[in-house]
């Protein structure tokens, strides 16, 4: 019987995790770890500065007062019986496109699976409320079926995205690659009750980059997008033209 560790960003009573739990048990045994909180756009923070809480919710079920990473790291090596089979992040509430990727949660903690050895994935729903995490569970179902069964390439990821539709509406399936996308207006200015001015980081007007072959694209063509993300971040054509411009001579 698998083992599979289920996390996310969105925090242990987030919807979208209860049902990716019960939905991934037809393959295995099912741990949640997850934080005790909504932890988006934490990236792949690791708390160091003080100890981590983690209560026992119910059977195979915990929270953690920590990070995404910080679950991945303790579930993997604290509170499962043993090495998992594999980790599923999410399913989380909204897009992980392009580079939001570099920002995720729900990704960072698909990268901290893989890095330790765990066949990984995140998925996400594309849209707004009321989100179809059934569909998503679907399609949850078939990827961690395929990975158990073939697995993937050594130090790779799955990020899986899932446009928010009723699954008869879904076009299918397609192998993407991250693609490009901006905000405009991100940054807000507000002021205090005593007239002090302050930044609120959110919201804006999104922008795409319109490219074949990218998670974007097949998204807004109703596809489900599978990306595959490598823990190698080395860009090796600029190691090449930095070898060949003799960078370390000329330092």
């Amino acid at each position: 019987m698998a083992l599979i560790l289920v996390t996310n960003d969105d925090g242990f009573f987030s919807k979208g995790i209860q049902i990716l739990a019960e939905a991934l048990k037809e393959l295995g045994d099912v741990y949640i770890v997850a934080p005790d909180r909504d932890r988006s756009a934490v990236s792949h923070a690791l708390t160091m500065h003080r100890p981590l809480r983690v209560d026992l919710i119910r059977d195979r079920c915990y929270s953690v007062n920590g990070t995404p990473t910080d679950c991945v790291v303790v579930g993997v090596k604290k509170l499962l019986p043993r090495q998992p089979d594999l980790l599923v992040s999410g399913i989380n509430k909204g897009a992980n496109l392009g580079e939001d990727v570099t920002y995720s949660g729900t990704v960072s903690a698909a990268i901290e699976g893989t890095i330790l050895g765990v066949p990984s994935f995140a998925i996400s729903l594309v849209g707004d409320r009321p989100f179809k995490y059934e569909t998503a569970s679907y399609f949850s179902i078939k990827i961690a079926n395929f990975i158990l069964k073939k697995g993937l390439p050594q130090d790779t990821l799955l990020n899986v995205n899932v446009p928010n539709k009723s699954l008869e509406d879904i076009e299918g399936i397609k192998v993407t690659r991250q693609g490009k996308r901006s905000y405009e207006n991100s940054i807000h200015e507000i002021y205090s009750p005593w007239g002090e001015k302050q930044y609120w980081i959110g919201g804006g007007v999104v922008s795409w980059h319109e490219m074949e072959d990218t998670d974007i694209k097949a998204i807004m063509e109703g596809y489900v997008s599978v990306t595959p993300l490598h823990i190698d971040l080395t860009n090796y054509q600029a190691l090449d033209y930095l070898i060949k411009n003799a960078i370390e001579e000329s330092l």
